[in-house]
């Protein structure tokens, strides 16, 4: 069983997703690849006390202070999508990282000479909990804001809301983390 609850955020009505222990979905409605986590199971809105904790971390993360660490949660798929999802854990609150510099950070994990920026980017895009695991903080390796499946209006306003300095052509090489 799967259960779900609406959750209201400055951004947009949203929708929270658990299995009976772990948090395992927060999408912006409408968002590209919205809800594709709840599949092959039946689905029942109520709250949960996994949903009721990820709520109470919503509400400090939107009011603009570092909520910490996350409730439980769990992402399914393969070894490379959990391994860049682990990954973009790690990006500390107020900064950014590169699709590059995660791409550089899973190769030498899995014990590859390299791995494509563009199949992290694919990875990236199809986070299924989003803001828990900062798709947002990602960007291209000039700074570039690039790619965000609850728009790019969103990505720049979670980013000012974490105090992340912006330019014009995206953001300052000062919220940049080297590597991962």
């Amino acid at each position: 069983m799967k259960y779900i609850t609406k959750y209201a955020t400055p951004l947009g009505e949203a929708t929270l997703a658990s299995d009976d222990k772990r948090l395992i979905g927060f999408w912006f409605d409408g968002q590209k690849y919205d809800r594709d986590a709840l599949t092959g199971e039946e689905i029942c809105e109520k709250t949960t006390p996994v949903l009721d904790a990820a709520k109470r971390w919503l509400d400090v993360y939107f009011s603009g202070k570092n909520p910490g660490s996350p409730p439980p949660m769990v992402v399914e798929g393969s070894r490379f999508k959990r391994l860049v999802v682990e990954l973009m854990t790690t990006i500390p609150y107020g900064r950014v990282a590169t699709y590059g510099a995660l791409a550089s950070a899973v190769a030498s994990r899995m014990g590859r000479d390299r791995t494509s920026a563009r199949a992290v980017g694919g990875a990236v895009g199809r986070n299924s909990l989003s803001i828990f695991v900062p798709c947002h903080r990602v960007v291209g390796s000039d700074g570039r804001l690039t790619g965000y499946a609850g728009g790019l209006e969103r990505k720049v306003w979670l980013l000012e809301l974490e105090g992340v300095p912006l330019t014009e052509k995206g953001v300052s090489a000062t919220a940049l983390i080297k590597s991962l």
